[in-house]
Formats: C-alpha cells, structure tokens, sequence
C-alpha cells in the first residue's frame, strides 16, 4: 500500500513552543492564532491532551514570544485588533508596508542558584543566538594556539568569532559589489564570555578583556550570562567610550539581548595575520568565509553548509536548549507570581 499521506509530517513535538515555531514556518506568512492552532491539530504536530480550547493555549504562548522578546517571533496588529505573527526570519518576503506595529515586551526576572557550570557550556547559546540572528560563530581555544599555554593568550584570543554576510538578492548586485569592495559583503565579530560579572572591578577587567582581543574586528562584544543591576551606568559609559557591544545571555537563546550596541571598526588585517599563525581554528574560520566569498554561483550552496558543519553547534528547537540547561546546571531564568 501507498504512504499515508496525511501523516507524513506528523511529527509530535515536545513543547508547544516548538509546535508553534514549525506551524510559523511551514505557513511562511502573517498568520493568526486560530490558524496557527488549527495547523498544528491539522498536521498533529502537538497533543494538547484533551485541552477544550486548544486555540487559548496556542494564543497565550505566542503572547509569552513577544513579552519575553522572543528574537525569532514577531507580530502586527491589523484592522480589529486581531494579532498576526510570523518568524522574523520570514520578515524580507513579507510586503513591507504591512509590517507596520511590531511590538516587544519585557518581564522582570530572577535567577534561581543551582550547581555550577563551566564558562564555555555558554558558547552554545551564544552561537544559538547568533544563528537565529544570520551569524556564523565559531569557538577559537587559545590553548590549541602557538603558545597556548602562556597566560597572556587570554588577551590576544577572542573566545569566539562570528561573520554575517550581506544578503543581497540578485546576483548581479553581489557582483557589483564585490568589484567595488569585497569586503563590504560581510562583517566579523569578536565575542568575550563570562559567566558573571558583578561588580566594577570584574567589569572593568572582562571589558578591556574584550577591547584587546576585538582589535581586528568590526564588531567586539562582551557577553554575560549574569550581570549585576548595578552596572547599567558604567556599561553605558564604557561602551560609548570604546566601543564594545554587551550581550546578556539567557538559558533560552533566543531571549538573549543586545543591552548596548558595539561601534563599527575598519578591520585590522595585521591581527587577523597575526591570529592566523597562531590558531588554526581561527585561520581556517578566515579560509572557510573567502570561500565562501569566491564561490561559484552553482557551488554556494554546498560552501555555505561547508561553513554551518564547520562553525559551532546550535538548538534547533527549546527542547533541546532546555534539557541542555538542565544537564549542565546553567541557571534557568524563573517567572514567579509577583513579577507578574
């Protein structure tokens, strides 16, 4: 007998908010909770498990995607008051003038204290959130560099680096202007990570930290897992006066936010020289981007996934991120009552 159809991409998911994410992308377009809802009962994606109103359950937990600043979710309000929501990557095919009353939100959180983890079970979500934002991150281990072991590397290694190209939709554009500037096409970045940074003392040093080892980049970020409430005054003032971006990572990716954005810099091309003899990692990150760069129109596809297989691991759904949490006792960010 024939495949069956209709079950084919019956797939139950974990979480409702995997449910939703694929329904999103399999609709590719602006769509409403109820026909969210009925997409997944449709496609068996999720089993609400008997729930009467299934469509309250699915409208509820797209409104915790926009009030927790979910990066992969946005919304518009149209005619009536009804809400229509879509996946941000989706945003460029959909008409521009109807993208007109984004909306975000924010809750107030606090972390509950669990066994510790280490610094670098952080990459992962920061590469994530990179991912969701069109970047291409790889881990650099300074002790795998020449030297390695030599204190100092920590301030000539950046802990990961990252490149975004210009999505260009015709060939010809892409043409145009890699004849006019081939660097123009694409943007590296420089991360620091920290799992914690409480107090001036620690900030000042992790962001010189970052200020060192960003020099060649055109973006340097110092990024955190936790930051101290009362810092807000001189990270502004740090980042106004140098540069560097800061990144607050959240147990979900996807959540984590830009608290100040970095300065745009010229790329020092003698340090990505100089970081190339040292590392093999970070020389072939550079190989792998001119590839990518010089490929053949009919070759660019399987470069580009060369790339992704090269570059760090990321979640594909909050399942997983969050059994990842669990598993390395990396504090999960907790809602109660009275934050509400």
């Amino acid at each position: 007998m024939g495949e069956d159809i209709t079950n084919k991409h019956s797939i139950i998911m974990t979480t409702i908010r995997d449910a939703i994410l694929k329904s999103l992308e399999d609709l590719g377009n602006l769509s409403n909770s109820t026909d969210i809802c009925n997409h997944i009962l449709s496609n068996k994606y999720y089993d609400f498990g008997g729930a009467k109103t299934p469509t309250n359950t699915v409208s509820a937990q797209l409104g915790d995607f926009i009030r927790n600043g979910d990066t992969r979710v946005k919304r518009i309000k149209k005619e009536g008051g009804v809400y229509f929501y879509y996946l941000a990557k989706n945003e460029q095919n959909i008409e521009s003038d109807i993208l007109t009353a984004t909306e975000n939100g924010t809750h107030q959180r606090k972390i509950e204290k669990v066994k510790s983890y280490e610094e670098r079970d952080l990459h992962k979500l920061l590469s994530s959130y990179l991912k969701s934002t069109a970047v291409y991150s790889k881990t650099i281990f300074h002790e795998q560099s020449t030297y390695g072991k030599d204190s100092n590397q920590i301030w000539t290694h950046p802990d990961m680096v990252g490149v975004r190209f210009l999505n260009l939709q015709t060939k010809a554009s892409q043409n145009f202007l890699k004849s006019i500037n081939r660097s123009d096409i694409f943007k590296l970045s420089s991360f620091e990570i920290k799992k914690e940074i409480n107090s001036d003392a620690e900030l000042k040093k992790a962001f010189f930290q970052a200020v060192s080892n960003s020099s060649w980049a055109n973006y340097g970020y110092l990024a955190a897992y936790e930051i101290g409430d009362s810092l807000t005054e001189e990270m502004e003032r740090l980042n106004q006066s140098f540069g560097i971006g800061i990144i607050k990572l959240n147990a979900n990716p996807y959540l984590t936010k830009v608290l100040f954005q970095p300065r745009y810099n010229h790329l020092d091309f003698k340090t990505i020289d100089k970081l190339c003899k040292i590392n093999r990692e970070f020389e072939k990150f550079i190989e792998q981007i001119e590839k990518l760069m010089t490929a053949e129109e009919r070759y660019y596809k399987a470069t580009e996934k060369e790339l992704d297989e090269f570059c760090d691991d990321y979640f594909l759904n909050d399942a997983d991120a969050d059994k990842y949490c669990k598993d390395r006792n990396i504090p999960v960010e907790i809602i109660t009552a009275d934050m509400l």
